[in-house]
């Protein structure tokens, strides 16, 4: 069985019988003519052990696909993140409040908030991703009904607050109250899953720049979440990526929001410290 599982995995690493390494372009992600984001930096302190650099996924992309992200005209995500400044400033709820209730202009309160998600939240002693801060805002202020963790609503006003912080270097906590939650998700990350006997790492830390299929590997860094995806047309959170991904290993997926993913989001989040936040991206 360990056998076949190998030659699996092989199979669905190699494209032809020798690995095609392709480097990440040297292209630079200017967005509007305007906001100039990092792509390469040097990896964070706690991956000195595995990796040198780090790079954003829209290194690894074709031109015809990164060129729609350099303009928001062009940006089929940026329809999303109107849907979401719709939602932001539509009243809802027995409190009779909207997001602009609360938290006023979208472009000057969420200025950096997707920069350091997932973050420690004192009051409820856990840590939350950006979606569960969203429903704790409905629930609690707006005392409306939360939105399901991966619906349209919510990536769509997780797009909105990505926006703001574009260009802004990723910048998530790993120690302090964080740390048990952030050592969950790198025992998750590094962990094989499935048939295939796949962990994030094998494809992401590993085979970066290799072929899968027809494509090349990223280091999976999601500073661009949410993200629209030419091969499904429609905008994607990053638990979604999370279950597409365990599936592929042809394993059995933890539910979106669970606190596998929630830990699992914190850990991949700060692999990407210094790299600019640049949802929503387009990615094949």
């Amino acid at each position: 069985m360990k056998f076949k599982a190998m030659t699996a995995v092989a199979a669905l690493l190699l494209s032809v019988p020798a690995m095609t390494l392709a480097d990440p372009d040297e292209d630079s992600l200017v967005i509007n003519g305007e906001i100039e984001s990092v792509t390469e930096t040097a990896a964070p302190a706690h991956l000195s052990d595995v990796l040198d650099t780090i790079y954003s996924g829209w290194r690894f992309r074709e031109d015809e696909t990164q060129q729609l992200q350099m303009d928001d005209f062009d940006n089929p995500g940026m329809i999303f993140a109107d849907l979401g400044l719709d939602q932001w400033n539509k009243v809802e709820g027995e409190a009779g409040k909207s997001c602009a209730s609360c938290h006023g202009d979208v472009e000057e309160s969420m200025k950096g908030v997707r920069a350091v998600y997932p973050k420690w939240n004192e009051a409820a002693q856990e840590v939350r991703t950006l979606a569960m801060q969203i429903n704790d805002c409905r629930e609690t202020n707006m005392k409306a009904e939360p939105y399901k963790y991966t619906s349209n609503q919510m990536t769509n006003m997780e797009a909105l607050i990505a926006v703001q912080s574009r260009g802004m270097p990723v910048d998530v906590a790993i120690d302090g109250p964080v740390q048990a939650t952030w050592e969950a998700g790198k025992e998750i990350y590094y962990t094989r899953y499935g048939q295939l006997e796949l962990s994030c790492a094998n494809c992401h830390e590993d085979n970066y720049g290799n072929m899968i299929r027809a494509d090349h590997l990223s280091q999976g860094q999601i500073n661009g979440f949410p993200t629209y995806r030419l091969k499904n047309a429609k905008l994607n959170q990053t638990h979604d990526r999370f279950r597409g991904c365990i599936r592929d290993t042809r394993g059995h997926t933890f539910d979106a929001g669970s606190p596998e993913f929630v830990a699992l989001e914190l850990y991949v989040a700060s692999r990407g410290n210094g790299l600019s936040v640049e949802g929503p991206s387009v990615r094949n």
